[in-house]
């Protein structure tokens, strides 16, 4: 990625798990001439010919090659290297660097999206720059300044811009980088191993930390858990007073939080939650049990990443994605349709940002550019809202949105966000349609938490017939109820149905992006005979 900075080379990140087809699509899009893999994945470059030998006409893997692959690739006029005959290429040649602008291009970025073949992004070196300097600033004013001691943990593909902008940012610090084993199952050996002072992840990532610490609380006898209960409260309630983490009780740290902080490798001083909304009891939880600073970002691969983030010690900020960063500009649209008012006592509307780190349009779609480019202003499709404290909570997304029957309107994201606090539960898909009067869902129930309740409750079965049993129905139907109930919500965002899907929703069956957002339309078309049963049955 560095050698293409430097020679002015556009780099187009190739991943497999935008879906079948899309590695070709983008070959073939981007007209990539010259592709570099790991060698356990030629087999799904190969799946791209003959199609792709229109532009790409040298293969390089980072490891060996067989004479077989070598052979295939002929075929197509194609010349494949391995990493050692690759390098041999460049002995006693030398080669200017050209001279650059910051204007130019340095990566087209193709996001998964929601719908559609993914867009390609264009994303300048002036928006890279422009973003690393305004995170640089940021840190410092908080007093979290990188330096060349730091470590991160790289596990999140470096195909996406969350992950891309860090590595840039260490860099640019001189600090260290340390990439996983690329297996889920590893991950808590590699923290362990490396022992990261500042690690990024995803909610889910987080979700499963969160799950795994409740589960040993809850499971660790009574003692353990009335003095973990104990500690925390007390704790919690000093960070509210406004102490800082590491002030908030020292003693609590050093007895109960300090196993925590061990299993995270022992230094994490930094957590960084992106690309998806993180639930606020999880996001609570880790900013007491943690021992470190647990921020929440928002921000696209079109902003160049984190354009909004929390700030250390602000437990206000709970649940928002904290103020914007240096070196943009915020603003909020009205959405009438939704009854989102920008000029309200409470100004909700859609976000739309502007600046260098913005991208430079979509690579050969400028219909699409033109949509979301209005007068310098990026339309990001989010609806947030503006706190008192300066910050934004995301609360909508402006196209989810369905009307029913009756002509009520449904912000889905929103209902999503207030059904998900069900402990009991670990994913939920709201879906409505306009010849219905009510709401259904698929929800992926807790294993550990559906288990615990069948047996007190005496249903017996395996997870997958529990998750089909009536009687574990009624009683997720019943706690998210329950929630409406507690957060108010009108007659129509009240779930009447549910299915329950022992399978969190995931890539394979195309239903999340990679990212982990809900691809709905493929949601519908995959759950469809379920949906319309559900219909039947429940009127």
């Amino acid at each position: 990625m560095q050698a293409c900075n430097a020679h002015g080379l556009y780099c187009v990140p190739l991943y497999d798990t935008l879906g079948a087809g899309a590695v070709e699509f983008i070959i073939c899009h981007a007209e990539v001439s010259i592709a570099f893999t790991e060698e356990k994945k030629i087999p799904e470059l190969l799946k791209t010919f003959p199609n792709a030998a229109k532009h790409l006409k040298t293969l390089v893997s980072f490891g060996k090659v067989t004479p077989e692959q070598k052979e295939t690739l002929e075929k197509y006029g194609v010349a494949l290297y391995s990493w050692n005959e690759f390098l041999q290429l460049g002995v006693n040649k030398d080669f200017d660097l050209p001279v650059k602008k910051k204007s130019d291009i340095c990566t087209i970025m193709y996001t998964s999206g929601t719908t559609g073949d993914p867009k390609g992004v264009l994303i300048s070196n002036d928006s890279i720059i422009t973003l690393l300097a305004g995170v640089k600033r940021l840190l410092e004013s908080v007093n979290e300044r990188l330096n060349e001691k730091d470590v991160y943990l790289s596990f999140l593909p470096l195909a996406h811009i969350f992950d891309r902008v860090i590595e840039e940012l260490f860099i640019w610090t001189g600090a260290s980088i340390g990439f996983w084993r690329g297996d889920v199952k590893l991950l808590t050996e590699d923290i362990g191993e490396l022992k990261p002072t500042i690690f990024c992840a995803v909610p889910r990532v987080l979700d499963r930390i969160y799950a795994g610490l409740t589960q040993r609380i809850a499971t660790g006898g009574i003692v353990k858990k009335t003095m973990f209960n104990f500690a925390y409260s007390y704790k919690y309630h000093n960070m509210q007073k406004g102490h800082a983490h590491g002030d908030a009780s020292p003693i609590a740290d050093k007895i109960v939080f300090s196993k925590v902080k061990q299993g995270l490798g022992g230094r994490v001083r930094l957590i960084l939650s992106g690309a998806a909304p993180l639930s606020t009891h999880v996001e609570a939880f880790l900013r007491v049990v943690a021992c470190a600073h647990v921020l929440q970002g928002y921000g696209l691969t079109e902003t160049c990443a984190g354009t909004f983030v929390s700030l250390p010690n602000e437990l206000s900020m709970l649940g928002t994605v904290g103020p914007p960063v240096p070196n943009v500009d915020v603003c909020l649209e009205s959405v009438p349709e939704m009854g989102y008012d920008a000029l309200s006592d409470t100004p909700r509307g859609e976000i739309c940002v502007k600046g260098n780190t913005l991208f430079s349009g979509y690579y050969k779609r400028e219909d699409l550019t033109k949509e979301v480019m209005i007068d310098g202003w990026f339309h990001t499709g989010d609806v947030g809202e503006w706190q008192p404290d300066g910050s934004l909570k995301i609360i909508d997304r402006k196209k989810n949105i369905f009307k029913l029957s009756q002509g009520e309107y449904v912000a889905v994201e929103n209902l999503e966000n207030i059904y998900g606090l069900v402990s009991d539960i670990d994913a939920i898909w709201v879906y409505g349609n306009s010849f219905e009067s009510f709401l259904i869902a698929v929800v992926n129930p807790n294993k550990q938490a559906i288990e615990s309740w069948a047996e007190q409750n005496g249903v017996s079965g395996d997870f997958n017939s529990l998750c089909e049993h009536t009687r574990v129905k009624e009683y997720i139907l019943g706690e998210l109820n329950k929630i409406a109930k507690e957060k108010k919500l009108k007659g129509f965002e009240v779930i009447k149905a549910v299915h329950l899907d022992p399978e969190p929703f995931d890539m394979e069956r195309d239903l999340i992006t990679p990212t982990y957002k809900k691809k709905r339309p493929q949601l519908l078309k995959y759950y469809k005979e379920i949906i319309d049963n559900m219909y039947k049955s429940a009127k």
